[in-house]
Parts: C-alpha cells; sequence; structure tokens
C-alpha cells in the first residue's frame, strides 16, 4: 500500500506549558484542566500529534490530604485534547513511572481493539508511538487500559479527547474543562498527609473522595469565571471508576446538552441535571443571567462533602426582573390575590 503524505502537521510537545503554542502557528491541541485549547478553525482533517508521559506526582485531593496520583503529563486529569473528526491522532507515550508499571492508552473516540491500548504498551524507561483515525465526533474519554485497569483508573490515569464535528461547534463565550473521578484510600492518619490506594474500597465501591479536576479545585478564589448573558460551555467527563454523576448546575438551566457526548444528535433544551456513567461525558451549556456565585455540583448531594463539587463567578450588572430579592409589602400583598 502506498504511503500517504498528509500536508499538515500540528505538534505538541510534553514540555509545553498548559496552553503552549503549537507548532506551524496552529493554535494548541492540549491543554490542562480547566483549561480548553481553542477551537480548532479548521475544516480540513490533519495529523494532530501529542505526547503522553506517564508519572507518579504528589496531588492535594482534599484540603490538606496529599496522595501519591499515576498520571499523565503530571496532571489528574490529564490533558485535555482537542481535534476534528477525521484527522489522524499521532500519540506517543513515555513511560516514566517510577513503580515500574507498564501502562498504555484505551481512547474512547478510537475504532479497533482496545481503543489503542495493544499497540501502545510501554514498560518502564521505554515510548510507542501510534495513530488513529478519528472516524466519529464526540467528547470521549481515555484512560489507561493496563492490567489491572481498575488499579490505573482509580489512581488518577485518565483525561478527555474532544472530536469536533466537521463544521465545528456553535460558539461558546468561555469553555471549561471538568472531570469528577473518585479515589478510594486508607484514612488520614495523624502526622501523614498523605493518604494509600485501597483496592477494596474500590471493590466494595465505597470512596472516600468523590472530586473535580483531581481535588479542591475551582472553589471560591479558584472559581471559574464567566459574565452575565455569556454562554458557558463546560466539557465534563466522568472518569468514575465506579460511580455515575448526577451533573447539577445551582441558580442555572442548562440551556443544551450534549448527552453522552454525541456531538452528532441535535442537544437537549432545558434540563435541571444530567446523568454521566462512568467513562462517559456530556457537553453542558447554560447563560448565567444575574451575577453571583454559582455552585456546580454532583446532586447525588452527600458527595458534596467528600469534594464534588466547584464554582462559577459570575460578573456583570444586576437584572431584578429575573431575580429580584427586595419585593416591597405591596408586591407581596398583591402575590397572594
Amino acid at each position: 500500500m502506498g504511503r500517504i503524505l498528509i500536508p499538515f502537521v500540528i505538534v505538541l510537545s510534553a514540555l509545553t506549558a498548559a496552553c503552549g503554542a503549537a507548532a506551524q502557528g496552529q493554535p494548541p491541541v492540549r491543554s490542562f484542566a480547566p483549561d480548553v485549547p481553542p477551537p480548532t478553525g479548521r475544516r480540513n482533517p490533519m495529523l494532530v500529534h501529542v505526547d503522553l508521559t506517564t508519572t507518579v506526582s504528589d496531588i492535594g485531593i482534599s484540603q490538606g490530604v496529599l496522595y501519591k496520583a499515576w498520571t499523565f503529563n503530571d496532571h489528574v486529569p490529564g490533558p485535555f485534547i482537542r481535534a476534528r473528526v477525521g484527522d489522524t491522532l499521532e500519540v506517543t507515550i513515555t513511560n516514566n513511572d517510577a513503580n515500574g508499571m507498564p501502562h498504555n492508552l484505551d481512547f474512547h473516540a478510537v475504532s479497533g481493539p482496545g481503543g489503542g491500548a495493544p499497540v501502545t504498551t510501554v514498560g518502564p524507561g521505554d515510548h510507542q508511538t501510534a495513530r488513529f483515525k478519528l472516524l466519529y465526533p464526540g467528547l470521549f474519554v481515555y484512560h489507561c487500559g493496563a492490567a489491572p485497569v481498575m488499579d490505573h483508573l482509580a489512581n488518577g490515569m485518565y483525561g478527555m479527547l474532544l472530536v469536533e464535528p466537521e463544521a465545528g461547534l456553535p460558539h461558546a463565550d468561555r469553555e471549561y474543562y471538568v472531570m469528577q473521578s473518585e479515589f478510594y484510600t486508607t484514612p488520614p492518619t495523624a502526622g501523614s498527609r498523605f493518604v494509600e490506594y485501597s483496592h477494596q474500597d474500590g471493590l466494595d465501591e465505597n470512596p472516600r473522595y468523590i472530586v473535580y479536576n483531581g481535588g479542591a479545585a475551582m472553589l471560591n478564589d479558584a472559581a471559574l469565571c464567566a459574565s452575565v448573558g455569556e454562554r458557558v460551555r463546560i466539557y465534563f467527563g466522568n472518569a468514575g471508576p465506579n460511580k455515575p454523576s448526577a451533573f447539577h448546575v445551582v441558580g442555572a438551566v442548562m440551556d443544551r446538552v450534549y448527552r453522552e457526548g454525541d456531538l452528532i444528535s441535535p442537544p437537549a433544551r432545558g434540563l435541571q441535571t444530567t446523568l454521566i456513567p462512568p467513562g462517559g461525558a456530556a457537553v453542558v451549556e447554560f447563560v448565567p443571567q444575574v451575577p453571583g456565585m454559582y455552585t456546580f455540583l454532583d446532586h447525588a448531594i452527600f458527595r458534596i462533602q467528600k469534594g464534588a463539587m466547584g464554582m462559577v463567578h459570575v460578573e456583570g450588572p444586576a437584572n431584578p426582573e429575573v431575580y429580584n430579592g427586595l419585593v416591597t409589602a405591596l408586591g407581596a400583598h398583591m402575590s397572594h390575590h
């Protein structure tokens, strides 16, 4: 078979900063949560190259609690990758895991055995490059699929791949990357900030922590930002490994929801809560009508105490026709007639 020549290539190094520039003047194809790379702006397929490196990194999964996570590129979740349907994804995986574990990549967007896992498996100190044609648009999870897969997932090895439709997505003023996941650990002990992994708690489906973006992120001063009237789009993934997520934005009706990451069908409209299964995703959009702090959370509500919440700080003018806490006595009287 003759070699297919692809005239354009996007390259992004694992050493690039979170939103670093890509080669040849192209927009970056990769970023770290909660940031999202800009739209591809392309109508032609390309070869998109991404480097993913497996490491062990200390992360904060709760206030004052540290965990030695298994990561892609030192982050939990791993990088958000943005491409277009018809693109060829070329990925180089390098194993720098100090624990000596083998790793690989299972892309839910990839058509073929193991989502690419058999051809991306690497031992310590090794690297491997593979190419995959992206045949379907959508928002997809990727994760390590090495055995035992549940241990690799539970320790932090997952991320998201957005495959834009041919015509791209409608405009959004703000785009964010949020991923829910569970940590199964021993209890914190006196004299140590570190907690250890508990396979048994995972088997029992009893997570000690259920978090967004790896830990206590996107709260208070670290809240996401938006303005009144802006369209906010959240690319939301659920790494699991066990629990579904009942995603809800307090104080906002979700104007558009692309359920289960489906970017082929028209979105659902006017939803209050949407369910995302483990290993699934959704694209959620809302337009805040009044300023203030908005909380997004897993509406399996006790999970808030385990960490499953974040915030969006919305700035802008008040809108008393929509939201008014200063009701006069006459107005209150009239409301009863």
